[in-house]
């Protein structure tokens, strides 16, 4: 059978199964890199169920902080599992909700019109580059995998005062977009999207860190059944294609499931 077919027979069983349901309103906290995927997803979801997707998109780290401290959602989509670990050990995930859906790629990314002539890693610490973009290395993913990858390098000292922190991967985009820093990491989802930048070189797999991205309901849920049926649709191939679309990487079936630590 095609992957079209096998589509449109997914679709057709889930509708069957959920359509029955009443409409609700779903609250999904989502790392920043999520944003246009989750976006164009949640417009097809909300079509074909009638559920509304409202996206609180931050960094990973900044929604499970606000989630901690009892902010109300019903989905967190996380850019690493360490987050999604600390809300499971506050008890905060609904249990066997979690499993691990994507994977993304470290870039180095320079101005797109006057960027610096980067290449390879060792330019990150050359005279070219004076400013160094990345998301806050000491709390957000994208900055604690850029952190993590620059140390493995032995780059980490040579570039640390270099280091620009911004709020999360977008911010960190937006900087060199705009000239306000030589070059920065961010994932390669990210920066596909921007015209203002331009990819120097992306991070080997075998030399950067593994990068996850978790899904789970919460315990605390208005809408239990509801965030299950949209967790359950962001594993499907109609959702796959979407992710897979902008530029993540999908996690291999063994790790769809993922028990609690």
């Amino acid at each position: 059978m095609s992957t079209l077919p096998r589509r449109l027979a997914f679709l057709f069983l889930w509708l069957a199964a959920n359509l029955c349901a009443d409409a609700a309103e779903l609250r999904v906290f989502a790392a920043a890199s999520l944003a246009d995927a989750l976006g164009e997803i949640g417009r097809d979801y909300t079509t074909i169920s009638g559920d509304q997707v409202q996206l609180n998109l931050a960094a990973s780290s900044a929604l499970a902080r606000q989630l901690k401290e009892g902010a109300s959602a019903d989905v967190f989509f996380s850019a690493d599992e360490t987050k999604m670990d600390e809300l499971a050990k506050a008890g905060l995930l609904a249990v066997d909700t979690r499993r691990t859906l994507l994977g993304n790629t470290l870039v180095v990314v320079v101005n797109a019109e006057r960027g610096a002539p980067v290449t390879a890693a060792p330019d990150l610490a050359g005279e070219y580059i004076r400013r160094l973009a990345l998301a806050e290395p000491a709390t957000v993913p994208a900055g604690i995998y850029a952190k993590a990858w620059l140390g493995r390098a032995g780059l980490w000292s040579a570039v640390e005062k270099k280091v620009v922190g911004t709020e999360n991967v977008r911010a960190c985009l937006a900087a060199v977009e705009a000239g306000n820093a030589d070059a920065g990491i961010v994932y390669k989802t990210d920066a596909l999207i921007s015209k203002m930048v331009k990819i120097a070189f992306e991070v080997p797999a075998s030399e950067g860190p593994k990068i996850a991205y978790p899904v789970a309901v919460l315990q605390g849920a208005r809408h239990r059944e509801a965030a299950r049926r949209y967790v359950d649709y962001l594993a499907s191939p109609m959702a796959a294609a979407v992710f897979s679309k902008h530029g993540f990487q999908l996690a291999a079936p063994s790790h769809l499931e993922r028990s609690e630590p």
